[in-house]
């Protein structure tokens, strides 16, 4: 038999592939190193470089490339650019954002998330792999109007400030005068969704800095407002597709914005209870406006907008039939609103440090829900 040393076929094989392997190495850093000092402006990067391509010569760096050499006289094509890899181009994306009915944070007000499903559900709709709709034909068909009458001062001066704010924007967008258009709507959604994603960002950022200056948890209050803003935003950014805000426009939306966050800023350090009870108030005047869209798309001036394709993002949001309507799309965006009323309702009345990812708060009591009146 032949000795350990013996050059048979197999052991010539992989010595020569071995040998190939180690040239092609070789030869790699050594482009690698042409390359990183003809791209070095200063000599400061220079022994960097230098230790990069000495490395590349290294057993160890052989493991994370293919060992398999290419064949002899064939040389190395260059990599063709992919859209989103190496081409400089960004990939296609559609949007970056997850409804908060698919997200795995624990509803303050046990509402049913997308992972929860009844075995009729998994049956109707697939397991959570499969996409199904964030929201059911009679979530969004059973949302109602809801007030909470106010108790206190805090309420009253909450529930004051929410109706000046709406009785102003009405007149000077001239929303209450004439007739009911697609224009107006588009109009209003749009401004309103930019007022309405700012409290939920700004309670969470003031909570997140609290919870960093005291070292304790926040108790589930801080998902739960982010998510809210995100959801706020998603809402703008899928109207936006409708209507392209004019400069105009724009610069009414930058003065709002700069007076409503440093007003909110400066009142919910002040007092969180009267800027969850200001947001219940203003999600309810938001149900009341999505009320009244729906109204007019069914027995009104809207019925031809209606009947007009939802958006890509809208569909892939909202995870609703490829031939969903506009008139779907409010539904959705109306039963958000109805769930933000009543968290935010619900927040104005437990104090900050109440436990809010579950429904017991700190001493270990439930929680009671605020009724509707």
């Amino acid at each position: 038999s032949a000795g350990p040393l013996t050059n048979t076929p197999a052991t010539q094989t992989s010595s020569d592939r071995t040998r190939r392997t180690m040239t092609q190495r070789t030869r790699t850093a050594a482009l690698f190193l042409q390359s990183a000092m003809a791209r070095t402006a200063s000599n400061h990067f220079a022994p960097a470089a230098r230790r990069s391509a000495v490395a590349a010569l290294r057993p160890s760096f052989a493991r994370s490339l293919n060992t398999d050499a290419p064949p002899a006289g064939k040389t190395l094509e260059r990599k063709q650019a992919e859209v989103g890899k190496n081409s400089g181009k960004h990939a296609e994306v559609k949007h970056d954002m997850v409804h908060f009915k698919a997200s795995p944070n624990q509803h303050p007000l046990d509402i049913k998330k997308m992972n929860d499903a009844t075995p009729e559900e998994v049956e109707k709709y697939g397991h959570r792999g499969v996409p199904h709709p964030i929201w059911t034909e009679e979530e969004v068909h059973s949302v109602v109007q809801t007030h909470v009458e106010p108790s206190t001062f805090t309420d009253r001066f909450a529930l004051a400030s929410v109706k000046a704010a709406r009785w102003g924007f009405d007149t000077f967008s001239l929303y209450r005068f004439g007739k009911i258009t697609k224009n107006k709507v588009l109009n209003r959604a749009i401004f309103l969704e930019t007022v309405a994603g700012v409290p939920g960002m700004t309670a969470g950022m003031l909570r997140h800095l609290k919870s960093l200056r005291s070292m304790n948890h926040d108790h589930g209050w801080i998902h739960t407002l982010l998510e809210e803003a995100e959801n706020e935003r998603m809402h703008l950014l899928t109207f936006i597709q409708l209507k392209k805000p004019d400069l105009y426009f724009r610069m009414c939306v930058l003065a709002a914005q700069g007076i409503f966050m440093n007003a909110f800023f400066v009142a919910y350090m002040i007092s969180p209870n009267f800027c969850h009870r200001f947001v219940g108030y203003l999600e309810e005047e938001a149900v009341h406006t999505y009320e009244s869209i729906l109204d007019h798309i069914d027995n009104g001036e809207l019925k031809e907008f209606g009947k007009e394709p939802a958006p890509t993002i809208a569909v892939d949001y909202w995870r609703m039939p490829a031939d969903a309507t506009m008139r779907d799309l409010f539904l959705a965006v109306r039963a958000d609103e109805a769930n933000h009323r009543d968290v935010n309702h619900t927040f104005a009345t437990l104090p900050s440090d109440a436990e809010v990812s579950h429904f017991f708060d700190h001493m270990g009591k439930p929680i009671k829900k605020v009724e509707a009146a």
